[in-house]
């Protein structure tokens, strides 16, 4: 027997009160769209706003560290509170003074960690095997392995491109997914 899912089940009870506000949802979409088309017209300038952006929030948290060491001086660990946010910070400072040589860490940082995701899925996928659509787990895998070692292979020329690009495509896809979502929205409200 089967059972049709009442999207208002889904949705909990803020369903009617969501989809009343489904033009904030397709306006943030075409904010997003816009704002990810300008990050494509210039990727270099994106890879910049987005150096920029690890940079001050490692300086903010840098700073709220240092203020945490002063707060827990009795712990004993005072000192290694201390550095570590010292450390944060003067990171998030070297991204402004050198945004060439953060774009080029974070790059490989970006590399590793598609590598290691991508890896790690693909085992979860293949130990799932006797479920259905475990293949599809696999296959996300291999190509999340398989754009870390593109971008690894690429290291360090693809410096000045690949945080832009990885920005513009990010804000594409949630504008155009909160567009359809601000769709379906008004679609459910009449």
């Amino acid at each position: 027997m089967t059972h049709a899912i009442d999207p208002s089940e889904t949705m909990g009870s803020g369903a009617p009160e969501l989809r009343s506000k489904w033009w904030l949802f397709m306006l943030l979409g075409v904010g997003l769209l816009v704002l990810g088309f300008i990050a494509l017209s210039n990727i270099l300038v994106a890879t910049v706003a987005s150096v920029f952006y690890v940079g001050v929030v490692m300086m903010a948290a840098g700073i709220a560290e240092v203020i945490h060491a002063f707060s827990v001086r009795s712990w004993g660990s005072f000192a290694l509170w201390l550095l570590s946010g010292l450390v944060y910070a003067v990171g998030g400072f070297l991204a402004f003074y050198n945004p060439l040589l953060a774009a080029t860490v974070l790059t490989l940082i970006l590399a590793g960690t598609l590598i290691v995701a991508g890896i790690l899925r693909f085992w979860v996928g293949f130990q799932s095997r006797p479920e259905q659509g475990w293949g599809w787990v696999v296959f996300s895998g291999l190509i999340t392995l398989l754009a870390g070692i593109v971008l690894a292979i690429g290291w360090p020329f693809n410096t000045l491109w690949v945080l832009g690009l990885v920005l513009a495509i990010d804000l594409t896809m949630q504008g155009a997914a909160l567009v359809a979502f601000g769709f379906g929205l008004r679609r459910g409200a009449h």
